[in-house]
């Protein structure tokens, strides 16, 4: 599928898919000691001591891998107006070292913005699952793009 470019190229119940990558401990380790540093994201032997189990990602890793493969597939080519904000954000599972990651932006809606002429706003609900399927994110929102044909 074409990159989405206005509000006419998104239609309830598409489905874009986001690509596909693969966490290493080095990446949890980096991100979790600049901005998250519990020791379950950046110690791998305090981590096993942990109700966790052992080295995971931080959800707010998870969530900068989404947003990046968003960026890449949805909002970057369609030239986004931006976003009010999160409605709702579930980490589900963690992630661990070497899980592969796969992201799908499900359209649940769209519509013309009755405020504001010329934009349109698509409702998401992006979804980030290891290669087994296990859904380990899910993040619903709005985002504004340009309303023409």
């Amino acid at each position: 599928m074409a990159s989405p470019k206005t509000l006419a190229d998104f239609h309830e119940g598409q489905v874009i898919d986001l690509g596909s990558c693969v966490v290493s401990e080095e990446e949890i380790i980096e991100f979790a000691r600049e901005f998250d540093p519990a020791p379950f994201h950046i110690d791998p032997e305090a981590a096993r001591q942990t109700m966790i189990g052992g080295l995971c990602a931080s959800g707010w890793h998870t969530c900068s891998i989404i947003m990046r493969m968003i960026a890449d597939k949805v909002f970057g080519p369609a030239g986004s107006f931006g976003s009010p904000g999160v409605e709702k954000v579930r980490w589900l599972e963690p992630v661990r070292p070497g899980d592969e990651l796969h992201g799908t932006a499900n359209i649940v809606g769209c519509r013309e913005s009755a405020k504001r002429p010329g934009v349109g706003i698509v409702s998401f609900h992006f979804e980030l699952a290891k290669a087994d399927g296990t859904t380990v994110l899910t993040i619903d929102n709005v985002a504004f793009f340009p309303a023409g044909k």
